[in-house]
């Protein structure tokens, strides 16, 4: 990366994080130039850079300002009535009918819950892949199947070291994704009928999961900025019979919300005082902005009760399906359920990503694919100000590569959906995070493709579309 764009970036981060408020002054060239040691020239190539990014704009003879990157902020949680007793879940039918509508190639991809291919890298994972697979001792296919490939169990629990947690190797399943090791850590602790409380909004692939294994849901708010709401969620396990809890603690899919440190810590705390036991679901723990990782609420578990999924297939390798858990106290009943189910992981997948995560330079792809996603987020926060309405209130995460928009009053989302599909633009609309079906003035929009022409011009169209609610 160029000093220019480095320089650009440091001013970006401090627009994303609000210490440059629209409008704001942003530093004048020659005091930029001595505070953070860099030629005019490279102040001048940096705010060029930000204006065709649409955060600054120059105003003449007076320097350069903020533009208005969201007109209005979250700074309160979304409106969510006081949770039911337990809500059983139906959703896969409207689920279903929403992704099926998103498999033409040629529709913007906003609706989407994968960052574009082009960010990883695949050919280097598929070099991985043909000299592993060629080399592969016939023998693994026997006596590696659960818990998983060892190498690669040697390299998450590497992963989890770097984090600061020494994860024991015995503790580590590997999955075909994150989505089984999630269902298999339900059916370690629950049976049909039991109640777990689920974020509100909520994953639908969350909702889909306790749909199948007839569990009921107790919706917990969310807040923006710092997750899951633990008043509410002390409140209902003093009232119900919960039996798990399942949270993403980083990067909440769809609003965005990472829990503090303090949060994660008070979250196993008050989980522990009842004994019920977190799912936590951290698949997005790669791809923050920041200067440093975050810790998951794995990181505060003395006692085995929060089970720790992650996967590759948004940091690294999507389509391979590889994916793993730390089980705590529920490592083998996991297992035994892995076994019982799909018996193991596919060995060349798991084989490849060992080999890619030994010698390919891991951490210097995350951080190209870091610096990606949080331009693009730049650009599409830029979108959402130039061409939605006022009153439009977004998110605005640290990580991961979701906005989270409630719209005005007027739009249902699910009609905004079809009108936008017919245009051949794909959005997630609101309800489907939600058992109850709430959420219907919002949208989850996805930046995980490379910002163009194409995904501009799509956002102008949403825009025009969205006014028309209020006509």
């Amino acid at each position: 990366m160029k000093r220019y764009e480095k320089f650009a970036d440091a001013i970006a981060e401090l627009i994303r994080t609000g210490v440059l408020m629209a409008d704001a002054r942003v530093p004048s060239v020659r005091h930029a130039s001595q505070h953070y040691g860099v030629s005019p020239s490279t102040v001048f190539q940096a705010y060029y850079l930000l204006e065709r990014q649409g955060l600054i704009h120059a105003r003449p003879r007076s320097g350069y300002f903020v533009n208005p990157l969201a007109s209005r902020p979250f700074t309160d949680p979304p409106v969510v009535a006081a949770p039911a007793e337990s809500t059983p879940v139906d959703v896969s039918e409207l689920v279903f009918s929403i992704l099926d509508s998103m498999k033409n190639p040629q529709t913007v991809a906003f609706g989407s819950a994968f960052p574009h291919p082009t960010l990883f890298p695949l050919q280097r994972l598929a070099r991985s892949l043909a000299s592993t697979s060629r080399d592969m001792d016939p023998t693994l296919t026997v006596t590696d199947l659960s818990p998983g490939n060892p190498a690669l169990r040697r390299q998450v629990a590497l992963r989890y070291r770097l984090a600061g947690l020494d994860m024991p190797m015995e503790e580590l399943l590997i999955t075909n994704g994150a989505l089984e090791a999630l269902n298999l850590c339900l059916q370690a602790v629950t049976e049909p009928g039991d109640l777990v409380a689920i974020e509100a909004p909520a994953f639908y692939a969350c909702l889909q999961v306790l749909e199948r294994l007839k569990l009921k849901a107790v919706e917990i708010p969310v807040h923006p900025r710092d997750g899951i709401d633990l008043q509410v969620l002390a409140e209902q396990l003093q009232r119900l019979p919960i039996k798990a809890c399942w949270s993403m603690t980083n990067f909440q899919n769809p609003l965005g919300a990472s829990q503090s440190e303090a949060h994660k810590q008070a979250l196993v705390a008050l989980l522990h005082q009842h004994q019920v036991p977190l799912i936590e679901d951290d698949v997005y723990a790669e791809l923050y902005y920041g200067p440093h990782a975050p810790k998951p609420a794995k990181a505060f578990d003395r006692h085995g009760l929060v089970m720790h999924c992650g996967s590759f297939a948004k940091s690294l390798a999507p389509g391979y399906r590889v994916g793993w858990v730390a089980a705590g106290r529920y490592a083998q009943k996991v297992e035994r359920l892995k076994l019982m189910t799909s018996l193991c992981a596919s060995m060349p997948a798991q084989a490849a990503i060992a080999d890619y995560l030994e010698h390919g330079s891991y951490d210097r792809h995350l951080r190209k694919l870091r610096q990606a996603l949080a331009q693009q987020q730049r650009s599409m926060l830029a979108a959402v100000a130039k061409y939605f309405p006022a009153s439009t209130r977004v998110s605005r995460p640290n990580g991961g590569y979701f906005l989270w928009l409630q719209l005005p009053d007027a739009v249902d989302s699910l009609v905004l959906f079809r009108l936008a599909m017919e245009l051949g633009i794909s959005i997630a609309p609101g309800p489907i995070f939600s058992p109850t079906r709430r959420f219907a003035q919002c949208v989850r929009l996805n930046y995980g493709k490379p910002w163009d022409q194409v995904s501009e011009r799509a956002m102008a169209t949403l825009g025009r579309l969205i006014d028309q609610f209020g006509a």
